[in-house]
């Protein structure tokens, strides 16, 4: 800072992002709140979906590989028995399969919410 500039008062700098190339974009929501009540049913919303994933994901790695893995030996897939094959793939098969439905309910939400990124009809670029 030089001296011909007074520091500010409450030991705070000041930025200025007039040049800046990594500004982000306007989402076209700016100065939007989202109430109380809203904000609670998106999230009761996000942790039921969550919940429900995880509860998925646990019965293909925990519950078919090892739980029910001695009764899933009985079928094959690709050669190998079925229980093994959960334990050892089928289970990040399923993990990366949630990662994608997480994303595409996790967008159908915000829209439903009202929190998209998605531009609204008529506004500027």
């Amino acid at each position: 800072m030089s001296d011909d500039q007074t520091p500010p008062q409450d030991d705070t700098e000041i930025y200025s992002h007039a040049e800046a190339t990594n500004v982000v974009a306007p989402s076209g929501h700016e100065g939007e709140v989202l109430g109380e009540e809203k904000a609670h049913a998106y999230w009761r919303a996000n942790i039921a979906l969550v919940v429900k994933l995880l509860a998925v994901w646990f019965l293909a790695s925990f519950g078919a590989g090892v739980i029910f893995g001695p009764a899933l030996d009985q079928f094959h897939l690709f050669g190998f028995k079925l229980g093994f094959w959960f334990a050892q793939q089928g289970s990040i098969y399923i993990f990366v399969a949630l990662i994608f439905i997480y994303v595409w309910r996790m967008k159908k939400l915000d829209a439903q919410f009202g929190l998209d990124d998605a531009p609204e009809e008529g506004a500027v670029k």
